[in-house]
Formats: C-alpha cells, structure tokens, sequence
C-alpha cells in the first residue's frame, strides 16, 4: 500500500511544470443532513407574545364603570403624549357607554351638477363592519350635514354594532333612541347628505374632531364625550388606568374622612 502511495505521489510531481508549486487537493467534507429538529424550529411561525392583551380583554377593561372617558382621555395623554379627546362639542344622542372597535368612512361636499357615480362607502362599512364595531363617519366641509338616520341606524343596530361617532350630524333621533341606537354627532341637523356629498375613502386614517383615528383604533364614548385609544397604546393605557383607579379608591376614603381634597392630594398626587 505503501508502495502504491509513493508512486502516485511520484507521477503527480514528474507532470507539475517546472517552476510551478504542486498543490495538493483534498476531498470536499462530507455534508450532513440537516438536523430535523433544528430545521422545525427555523421554519415555524414566531410564537405570538407571551401576556399580551387580546382585543376582546381591551375592550372589557376599557368597558368598566370606573374607566370613564376623562380618565382613559388622561390615560391617553401619558401614554401617547397626544390628545386622545375629541372636540368637546361631539356628544351623545342618548345615555350610555360605546366602546369598540373603528371603521372609518370620509364624505366630502359634491357640485349639484357633478353627474360622476361614486362608491357609497359609508354603506359598504355598514354592512362590512363586524358586530361589535364603532362605525367613524367624517364629513368634510359637512359639520351640520347628516350622516345617518333611522334606516342606517336600523341596518347598525340588526348588525350587532356598537355605536356610531359623527364629525357631522345625525337626524332622525327620537326614532334612533327608540330602536337604541347609540350615535354621538357634532351636530343635530334634519338635512340629508344625499346629493349634498358623496364617499371618498373608508377604512384609512381620518381625522375625526380634531383626533386621527386609524381602523381598529378603540373608540370610548360616554356622556362626556368621545376618547380615541390607539391600538399600540391600548395595553399601556389600560395599566394606567389600574394605577388611577388605585390611587383614586383610596383618596375618596381619605376625603370621606378628613373632608378635605387637599389632605388626599398631600398623600396620593394627582395621579
């Protein structure tokens, strides 16, 4: 054998040209299998976060008696450090709590003359809208123009819709609170945006009373007004809200028995 060696090794060195420094070549190194196991791991979808909130506990939580609009407002403001209220002039037709979450839908002003046919986007979202939903209708140029009335309210309320909010006008509201539909509107006004304005965009970001709301974004309304929760925020406003809620409890023991605000400030702040 080793005869053998000695010999090829010989013939290799008569061929290589003079000058020339021989190289030796080895064999390429035998490639393994993958590792089953290792190939699993790599190929599987990421695992969705451990202790996160789902959309149904965000909306309980926010849903509580205690989570009022100016407290999840304030909640808002620390979290996002924006304004989370809309314009103060956007109010209930009725008492009650809305929270759910966005679908969003523009309308701007047409010419009587303008004989175009436009998608009714307002109606799409409507019927598209899962149950539970808080339908966003933006009036551009329409603030005492009205968004719906009691055919639309009916079609939200058959739906299993939570609520309506307006940066407009709503109509027909004797009939809207006898069928317990819930809007909150700019406005109250008996003109029809038919022929007046036509859709434009739905499910985008819209600014709606002076707040941009953005599909799926939380939408809270109350007697007090309206608050819009931005989903990235949501988990972070509903810790502070447990923490304002905390410090609150306590506080009003301490004013029930000192009868003093100032005394329960002195201990607990603001927040």
């Amino acid at each position: 054998m080793l005869t053998r060696l000695l010999a090829v090794i010989s013939l290799a060195l008569l061929i290589v040209p003079a000058g020339a420094v021989p190289r030796i070549v080895t064999a390429p190194a035998a490639v393994s299998a993958p590792d089953a196991s290792r190939l699993a791991q790599t190929s599987a979808a990421p695992a969705a976060p451990k202790g996160r909130m789902t959309a149904e506990e965000i909306i309980a939580a926010l849903r509580k008696p205690e989570n009022s609009t100016g407290n999840i407002a304030d909640a808002v403001e620390d979290a996002t450090g924006g304004r989370g209220w809309m314009s103060a002039d956007m109010k209930p037709i009725m008492d009650g709590k809305i929270v759910g979450r966005a679908w969003t839908a523009t309308m701007r002003p047409v010419l009587k003359n303008d004989n175009r046919t436009y998608p009714n986007y307002l109606l799409q979202i409507l019927d598209e809208a899962p149950a539970g939903s808080v339908l966003v209708y933006v009036l551009e140029g329409g603030l005492e123009i009205a968004a719906i009335g009691n055919l639309m309210a009916t079609t939200a309320q058959v739906r299993g819709l939570e609520g309506t909010v307006i940066d407009g006008a709503v109509r027909d509201v004797a009939e809207l609170r006898r069928i317990g539909h819930r809007a909150f509107a700019r406005r109250i006004s008996p003109a029809t945006s038919v022929g007046r304005m036509v859709s434009v965009t739905k499910q985008t970001p819209v600014r709606c009373a002076e707040v941009m709301v953005h599909p799926d974004d939380y939408i809270v309304g109350d007697a007090d007004g309206v608050v819009v929760v931005p989903q990235n925020a949501a988990e972070k406003v509903i810790a502070l809200l447990d923490q304002y809620n905390d410090k609150e409890s306590k506080m009003v023991e301490i004013i029930k028995r000192e009868k003093s605000m100032l005394k329960a400030l002195e201990i607990y702040g603001r927040y």
